[in-house]
């Protein structure tokens, strides 16, 4: 389906082409785009060389935000609208059109494999931009690492939000990945995993199969349900992961009150999440022979950087540090959309300079 938007803001193109040049970027615009598990954001950005120095702050000439757009959770066609639209959205408000855009960098959760990659970049090729713009397909880990190392690809990458991933790259360009495949596979360290096992408790307490657990009344309170019977109408009538992950602050909240069980919940997400860390830093051997070599750990998502008394970001960090002293946890001073633009320049200007 053809987005209405795509043709961009023909009157605001010569207005945005002016601010564009007058800060010293007039050579086209580029795309950034973070897709996860419960929104998409595109952000535009000017073209500049990417190196060493960057302007600070990035500038962003424009910036959407739309729905999910991975396929596996949405299927193909409401994910496909929503990249449609939000880069539609993104080049409206930044004043261009496509005849601007230089190269496009989608970070999309469930992009797991070249096929993948191919099916996303089809997608954008069939509507949206001619063959000279320059579409680049990751995971949505990949641009997240980038949004922490400012398009550099080394280190690791730990996104726990609705989701979770651990991802990594060495000097050399191999990469390791560890979760991301789903709660029903193990990503306990999740959103949607921390949530999924607090209402699990609240129906063993309930039943009489697990001991009782002031979630009950708080997760009841907050979903305004009078009996943990009706969180099963609740659950399947829509089990959407965002849905579910929304939860976390009730956990949290519980945890902070000294219930054992929410607590519990926390403390083994945060040994899950750790260890997804570890695994990636292993296989690439980021850590060094010694064990004990510096390199960068990039926290991303909301239950990492959820800033509550029960800090399971911190608490994640405490864990990564007892296993990998060298190991520089940053969180990451632009989003992952930025990291995406960014990494987009990266590649460009690589490709300029090889030809």
């Amino acid at each position: 389906m053809r987005n209405p938007h795509s043709n961009g803001n023909l009157p605001k193109l010569e207005e945005g082409r002016e601010s564009a040049e007058e800060n010293g970027y007039g050579d086209g615009v580029i795309l950034g785009l973070d897709g996860g598990a419960t929104s998409t954001v595109c952000v535009c950005v000017p073209f500049f060389p990417y190196g060493d120095r960057l302007p600070e702050p990035i500038p962003i000439l424009g910036r959407a935000v739309a729905g999910c757009t991975n396929r596996n959770s949405v299927g193909e066609t409401a994910a496909r609208d929503s990249l449609e639209q939000v880069i539609s959205e993104a080049l409206v408000q930044s004043g261009s059109d496509k005849s601007h855009v230089r190269g496009v960098c989608l970070g999309v959760s469930g992009v797991n494999h070249p096929s993948d990659q191919e099916m996303v970049q089809n997608w954008i090729r069939w509507d949206m931009f001619p063959s000279h713009v320059k579409v680049y397909v990751q995971n949505d880990a990949i641009v997240a690492l980038a949004s922490g190392t400012m398009g550099k690809l080394h280190g690791c990458v730990l996104i726990a939000g609705t989701g979770c991933i651990a991802y990594g790259f060495d000097e050399d360009g191999r990469e390791a990945r560890a979760s991301g495949a789903g709660p029903i596979l193990g990503d306990w360290g999740s959103g949607y995993g921390i949530s999924a096992q607090a209402l699990t408790a609240v129906i063993r307490a309930h039943d009489g199969r697990g001991p009782e657990t002031m979630l009950t009344s708080t997760i009841l309170k907050a979903l305004g349900l009078s009996s943990p019977d009706e969180l099963i109408g609740w659950t399947y009538a829509d089990p959407s992961w965002a849905r579910m992950a929304a939860l976390v602050p009730q956990v949290v909240s519980c945890a902070e009150a000294g219930d054992e069980i929410s607590d519990k919940i926390l403390v083994d997400a945060a040994d899950d999440l750790a260890l997804s860390v570890k695994a990636v830093v292993q296989r690439l051997g980021l850590c060094g022979k010694d064990g004990k070599a510096s390199f960068p750990v990039v926290m991303v998502g909301g239950v990492l950087n959820a800033n509550m008394k029960w800090d399971i970001g911190k608490e994640v960090s405490k864990r990564i540090n007892r296993y990998f002293p060298g190991a520089q946890t940053i969180i990451p001073k632009v989003e992952p959309a930025v990291g995406a633009a960014l990494l987009a320049m990266n590649f460009l200007t690589v490709k300029i300079d090889v030809s």
